[in-house]
Formats: C-alpha cells, sequence, structure tokens
C-alpha cells in the first residue's frame, strides 16, 4: 500500500512541474507573459485580453479618423498602426498562454483522476481479498506460458495521454509563431486598405480639378463678345 501511495505521489509530483515548466515556455523575441496558476487566473486573462482589443481597435479607428483630417496623413497613421499593432502582439501572447495552460491543467486534473480511481480500486481489492477466506493450494501442472496479449488498458491510457501532452507542447510552442503570422497578416490587410483609401483620395482629386477647368472653360466660351469702337470719319 505505501508503494501505490508513493506511486501516486510521483504522479502528482511530475505532472505539476510538467504544468509549471509548460508555463514558462516562451520564444526569443516574443511578448513576456506572466505564468498563469489556476483556471480562474486564465479565464480572467481572456477575458481581460478580449476587452482590450475591442479598445484597441476602437482607438484606432477613432485615431484614423483624425489622421485624414491632418496634413501628414501617413506618419499619423503609421504611429497609430503601429500603436495597435504592438498592443495585439502583446494580447495574443497572453491568449496563447492562457489557453496553454487550460489545456495543460485539464491533462493533468484527468491525470489525477486517473490515479485516484486506481488506487481506490486496488485498495478495493485488497480489501476483498482480505475478507475471503484463502483456499487450499492445490498442486496442478504448471500451465503453458501464456500468449502474448495486446496492451493493456493502464498502457492504451499512457499512449493516449502520452500523445495529448506531445500535441498540447506542440501547440504552446507553435503559439508565438502563430500570434506573429496573424499580425503579418493583419498589418498587410490594413496596408491594402490604406493603398485602396491614397489611389481614391488621387482620384478624386483629378475629377474635381477636371470639373474646375471644364466650368472655367465653359465659363469662358458664354462671355458676351467686347462692343466694336465707333469710326469717326472726321477724324475726331
Amino acid at each position: 500500500m505505501a508503494k501505490s501511495i508513493s506511486k501516486l505521489g510521483l504522479v502528482l509530483l511530475l505532472s505539476a512541474c510538467a504544468h509549471q515548466g509548460e508555463a514558462a515556455l516562451d520564444v526569443v523575441g516574443a511578448p513576456q507573459v506572466a505564468a498563469t496558476h489556476s483556471l480562474e487566473e486564465a479565464d480572467a486573462k481572456l477575458k481581460q485580453a478580449s476587452s482590450e482589443r475591442a479598445a484597441a481597435e476602437t482607438e484606432f479607428a477613432e485615431r484614423e479618423q483624425v489622421c485624414y483630417a491632418r496634413f501628414f496623413v501617413t506618419d499619423c497613421l503609421d504611429k497609430a498602426k503601429e500603436k495597435r499593432r504592438l498592443i495585439l502582439v502583446r494580447l495574443r501572447a497572453v491568449e496563447a498562454e492562457a489557453n496553454h495552460f487550460k489545456r495543460a491543467e485539464s491533462v493533468r486534473l484527468r491525470d489525477v483522476e486517473l490515479a485516484k480511481t486506481q488506487e481506490d480500486a486496488r485498495i478495493d481489492a485488497e480489501k476483498r481479498n482480505a475478507a475471503t477466506p484463502k483456499p487450499v493450494k492445490v498442486v496442478a501442472p504448471e500451465p503453458a506460458p501464456p500468449k502474448p496479449a495486446g496492451m493493456s488498458l493502464e498502457q492504451r491510457q499512457a499512449e493516449h495521454d502520452a500523445k495529448v501532452k506531445k500535441q498540447a507542447a506542440q501547440e504552446a510552442a507553435d503559439a508565438p509563431l502563430r500570434a506573429a503570422r496573424e499580425a503579418d497578416f493583419a498589418r498587410k490587410q490594413a496596408e491594402a486598405i490604406e493603398r485602396q483609401k491614397r489611389v481614391a483620395q488621387r482620384l478624386a482629386e483629378r475629377q474635381a480639378e477636371a470639373a474646375k477647368a471644364a466650368a472655367a472653360a465653359a465659363a469662358s466660351s458664354s462671355a458676351p463678345p467686347a462692343a466694336p469702337i465707333p469710326f469717326d470719319p472726321s477724324g475726331k
């Protein structure tokens, strides 16, 4: 029994250590995010990130309108875009860390529950064996060696858990790269929209100039001719 309790404690310790190590994962150049320590904290981080993202988008939209009213439109817009980009990169890192913690915590709790279930089953079996009278040992011929069986339930469960942990670790490692790709995609979209706006603005300016020139030409052609100067035969 002491051996099984020790085994249970080892499972819990390894699970906790793995969880702490995963929370500290980071990539050079990615925003530093404080490690999450509870599901409640992870949910709070995700909620806060969603709120900050909405605020950043609202602020950018308002700043964009202000920039169009200024003389140096491009410089103003570039500063607003860079501010929004930095905020979104930080929020994506926070969300990636919180989501990874929730997945890892789910795996850890499942491991704990599985270990507890196995320990309870072992204790119940020991109690039943202690309450059952031992039968008289009958010497029988030694049976033939059993044929190799397939994987046991515990082995299949262990293999499944290992795959889940590996997948969770891979997702956590890839999270900063995914965030960088999303940020780059958003930047390219914003640049495309900005180019379209500049083209539309130039076209509108050219159309206005053409209309102004046409109006001036029309006004010039419709003006009445000058009256002739009367001729005096006497030369006076």
